[in-house]
């Protein structure tokens, strides 16, 4: 990549001032599902909000039945009560570890990635969970909104500090004259 397509398409003209629609400074994370609406709560962010929690809540129930016809199967096999209790522990044990876990994830950042990335098949599997908490975020707000807006203005604020602090010309200003 040549150092023209890494320049920020933020400033040009001649007054280095923003060209087209894009504001100069930090910009706000996209969240799945919802693009950069949730700064502003435009584009029926609301609607959206709602039919994420409802679809999300038809796939958990969805897959609910999945795991009910997954279980019948155990049952037919005849592979022992033992078994089956296991089974119903396992899934039961993982969709409240992925249920904890993904809500945590729309708080704050893991604090060790390759922690979480470790725990990656437990969430898988117990998928159900994460879809519940998917659902019952969309409640309060975007699953991760809280958590990308403190970004967002934490980095707005720094900005707005850092350019406040730059305004006037660097050449005009007098040097100190040397003693």
């Amino acid at each position: 990549m040549s150092d023209d397509e890494q320049t920020p398409s933020t400033t040009g003209g001649t007054a280095g001032g923003p060209t087209g629609g894009t504001p100069a400074g930090p910009q706000p994370e996209e969240i799945r599902f919802f693009g950069t609406t949730w700064v502003d709560r435009s584009g029926n962010y609301t609607l959206r909000r709602a039919g994420l929690a409802v679809g999300s809540l038809a796939a958990a129930v969805a897959a609910c039945f999945v795991l009910r016809f997954a279980y019948q199967g155990l049952e037919i096999a005849a592979v022992g009560g033992i078994v089956n209790m296991l089974v119903v522990l396992m899934f039961a044990v993982c969709s409240a570890i992925a249920f904890r876990k993904t809500w945590e994830g729309f708080v704050r950042r893991p604090a060790d990635p390759a922690r979480e990335e470790s725990l990656r098949s437990l969430k898988a599997i117990g998928f159900i969970g994460s879809l519940l908490a998917y659902c019952a975020r969309c409640f309060v707000e975007a699953p991760g909104e809280k958590l990308r807006r403190a970004e967002y203005e934490t980095a707005r604020a720094q900005y707005e500090k850092r350019r406040g602090t730059r305004t006037g010309n660097p050449a005009a200003r007098r040097k100190p004259k040397r003693t």
